[in-house]
């Protein structure tokens, strides 16, 4: 199991996971644009917002990846339903404390449950599972968290 094997499988698996959740959106699915709400974060310019999104999650993708490879090297093996229950435990921990508890307390545009009828916030918070965002949001993103595993372990598996 090579790192070099598990940033490729990073960029991989990161791509799916994107393409997969890009989709979801654009059959309505759900409202949820995670590099949009990532960009939003470093801008208020939409356009920049998209871009910058999406180079901020395709490296949040490879530091996941290189996690998942010191995970695979210490329980010894690498197999793609590891990959799968390593990526449905990332999904979890994305969906319930990375975009419900931390993204709302960081994000300087994004509103959390601690604000009051004062505020005003210019994105909902995605709320548990990102369920704000749509009933099938917690299920699309498990499901693209579990291939993003498999696709991380296949690549890992290649190094042998």
């Amino acid at each position: 199991m090579s790192l070099l094997a598990a940033l490729a499988g990073g960029f991989a698996g990161t791509l799916v996971l994107t393409t997969v959740l890009r989709a979801a959106t654009e059959l309505h699915l759900t409202r949820m644009d995670l590099p949009f709400l990532l960009g939003t974060a470093l801008t208020r310019e939409r356009t920049a917002a998209k871009a910058l999104g999406y180079a901020a999650h395709f490296l949040v993708g490879l530091t996941f990846a290189v996690g998942y490879h010191a995970l695979f090297a210490v329980v010894g093996r690498h197999d793609w339903w590891l990959g799968a229950l390593f990526g449905l435990v990332h999904g979890l921990f994305a969906g319930t404390v990375l975009i419900n508890v931390l993204l709302p307390l960081v994000h300087p545009r994004m509103g959390n449950p601690m604000d009051d009828a004062t505020s005003v916030a210019l994105l909902e918070a995605p709320g548990f599972l990102g369920r704000n965002y749509g009933p099938q949001t917690a299920t699309v993103t498990l499901v693209a968290h579990v291939l993003y595993g498999i696709v991380v372990a296949a690549f890992l598996g290649q190094t042998r």
